[in-house]
């Protein structure tokens, strides 16, 4: 189906005549959200790239070539590989003016046959993710991720918490991809750069969910900490932008805090719940969180994450998922 009125703007309001002025391939990576050395790669090795090059002169880009770029981008971000997506692209009805197919990887009635249906899904051997049963959409981010595209993991991310929010996107978009980054590290010993440039663009986005948060409905503050030596902090990023949503502010206090300083958050703000995350046992293990402050009225305390053992201190909840964290603390704020 062919949707010109969704047709981005900047399409039509370019030449539409390839030789004329165009636009530079810095101005489409831009408008389109990928790196200038993605456009290169693509032009050369599917030949999907300014119709208008020749030796010797710059690449303009005509709004027909940045409708076929679009469509290729969409089509990766949704799963295909490369080279089935640009033939896609490649075939495409793209029109004069810039329109073309409107292909929406989530549509109920979407037939990507050709495209994505039987499509041999990597096992991560080399460079790639394993996520040989993974969605579309997860593949995609994986393989963002593993093309260090910050901005397009940025923009699948944001994508998805305005369609689906913090808890589904969570659990079905960025744990899967998550999980595939560390256990390509456990086996291979490389990746680090990916894991952050993937965590960098989840936190920025889950970030911009908590920064449209106005009008909280807890008069007393949630602190959400990671324990002593705990590097990994991305959950509570998740956890804040999930309550966000609900409209309860929490203050994140992040990687690496001292005992010493989470006692001293507690005792100056008062909070009505209190979450402490840590993937490894902390230094003093679960012992630390019956150090905390009793307070009155007493905040909810809670310990996330599989570094506190099988056994807790009387009176600390144990929190499963981020179904979970979401819902003890709602009820410990009265919402």
């Amino acid at each position: 189906m062919v949707t010109a009125d969704a047709t981005p703007p900047e399409l039509r309001l370019l030449s539409t005549d390839a030789g004329g002025p165009g636009l530079t391939v810095a101005a489409v990576a831009r408008r389109l959200g990928v790196a200038p050395a993605t456009l290169r790669t693509w032009d050369r090795r599917y030949a999907l790239g300014s119709s208008a090059h020749s030796a010797g002169s710059h690449r303009r880009y005509s709004s027909l070539d940045l409708a076929r770029l679009d469509l290729m981008r969409r089509l990766v971000n949704a799963g295909a590989p490369p080279a089935e997506a640009a033939r896609a692209a490649l075939a495409a009805d793209v029109t004069a003016d810039g329109s073309h197919l409107d292909i929406d990887p989530d549509a109920s009635d979407l037939d990507l046959g050709p495209i994505l249906d039987g499509m041999d899904a990597p096992h991560g051997g080399g460079d790639v993710i394993a996520l040989p049963t993974a969605a579309p959409s997860v593949r995609g981010l994986a393989r963002a991720a593993m093309s260090l595209d910050s901005i397009a993991c940025g923009q699948i991310v944001r994508d998805s918490l305005g369609r689906r929010g913090v808890v589904w996107t969570w659990d079905n978009l960025l744990v899967p991809v998550l999980v595939g980054v560390g256990r390509r590290w456990e086996n291979s010993g490389k990746g680090v750069e990916v894991e952050h440039v993937l965590s960098e663009s989840v936190t920025a986005s889950l970030s911009g969910v908590v920064s449209r948060l106005s009008g909280a409905v807890n008069p007393r503050p949630v602190i959400l900490a990671c324990a002593d030596d705990e590097m990994h902090s991305l959950p509570l990023f998740a956890v804040s932008a999930a309550l966000a949503e609900r409209r309860i502010a929490a203050r994140v206090l992040g990687a690496r805090v001292p005992h010493d300083a989470l006692v001293a958050a507690i005792r100056r703000t008062g909070p009505s719940a209190v979450l402490v995350w840590a993937y490894l046992e902390p230094p003093r293990g679960a012992q630390s969180l019956a150090e905390l402050p009793a307070l009155r009225p007493a905040p909810v305390v809670l310990a996330a994450g599989p570094g506190w053992g099988p056994t807790l201190p009387p009176g600390v909840g144990r929190v499963t998922d981020l179904v979970d964290a979401v819902a003890r603390i709602s009820h410990a704020v009265g919402v």
